[in-house]
């Protein structure tokens, strides 16, 4: 009998390390995004660098951390399927859900440009990884593009008025943080991100041993949700307030960062081998929600929005992926 209790209790220690570590991340992940922008604006830089840098990279920041400590413990993969699985959950979560509050209305030039960047982006990942190997030099050029897409996204941005009108206009933290307050809370919030991360990954080790599933499949599905709760967060808000240039520039400029910067993290630290069914099914199903997500946004319509029935179908899409993931593990 108490063995049996035992093996009923033994999954409950890493479950309460993850969901601890999911909490803490949510909460270190606010604290350093409110922060970088106080101290941004305090030094004057432009509501676009702030809006669509600090905002889009930054809520991406939690995955940085995450795939640089997995992949330091020797779980490159896990940090490799994080950065694929928050990429669809952003997509299919995070825009599905946004768009089942109310419908999103693209009318900045520049996120519209952003789209074909972001399935660009996507492709040259595919390209890198064909031959079943993230390496280091695969590293470098992601990082080389990173800083690339850094400066057309500074020089067209700065640009584009309607953009600039939205995040003038409260589009991003309304809420001030004074600056000392800021000095305080960036490094109180960049420990939280450690801290948080080291308990995500312990406690999504641990369960996927229990659950016998792969690091790739943990990375995929249950740290991918859970990484992706700043997204979330801010997406939600944007919404609420019909900042939706300001949402769907969040999630390009996340998704983009994921691919470039966080997928060289592992690249950097602990170069891999990929399993096969990286190329077979997860880069694709990667391509296909991206290339959905481009296509809900231009077409058939000349006004580019999303509608609730494009949400709800992003979030039961999402929901269907995650059944399969699980089924072919």
């Amino acid at each position: 009998m108490d063995s049996i209790k035992s093996r009923m209790y033994e999954p409950m220690i890493p479950i309460l390390e993850f969901l601890g570590g999911c909490i803490i991340l949510a909460i270190g992940a606010d604290n350093f995004l409110k922060s970088s922008i106080a101290i941004a604006r305090r030094y004057k830089l432009s509501p676009v660098i702030i809006g669509v840098v600090l905002v889009g990279f930054g809520t991406s920041f939690a995955e940085v951390v995450v795939a640089a400590v997995a992949a330091s413990h020797g779980n490159a993969l896990l940090a490799i399927g994080n950065v694929v699985g928050s990429n669809i959950a952003n997509i299919g979560l995070v825009i599905g859900i946004a768009a089942i509050i109310t419908p999103l209305a693209v009318s900045s030039r520049f996120i519209k440009r952003e789209f074909p960047v972001l399935v660009l982006v996507t492709l040259i990942v595919g390209t890198l990884m064909w031959n079943g190997y993230l390496s280091r030099m695969d590293g470098v050029i992601l990082i080389l593009v990173l800083v690339v897409h850094l400066i057309f996204t500074l020089y067209y941005g700065s640009k584009d008025t309607v953009l600039k009108e939205e995040l003038d206009d409260g589009g991003i933290a309304e809420e001030e943080m004074s600056f000392k307050k800021a000095l305080m809370m960036w490094p109180v919030g960049l420990i939280f991100l450690f801290i948080s991360s080291e308990l995500i990954v312990d406690g999504a080790t641990q369960i996927a041993v229990w659950l016998h599933m792969s690091q790739m499949l943990i990375g995929l599905t249950v740290v991918a949700i859970g990484t992706s709760l700043p997204e979330l967060a801010t997406i939600v808000l944007s919404t609420l307030k019909k900042q939706h240039d300001v949402a769907i520039g969040t999630i390009i400029g996340s998704n983009i960062f994921n691919l470039l910067a966080v997928l060289a993290m592992p690249a950097f630290i602990s170069p891999t081998a990929l399993p096969k069914t990286f190329m077979h099914i997860d880069f694709p199903l990667l391509l296909g929600f991206t290339l959905l997500f481009y296509l809900f946004a231009f077409w058939p319509r000349k006004r580019s929005d999303f509608s609730r029935i494009e949400g709800v179908v992003l979030v039961l899409l999402y929901v269907g992926y995650i059944c399969l993931m699980v089924y072919l593990d």
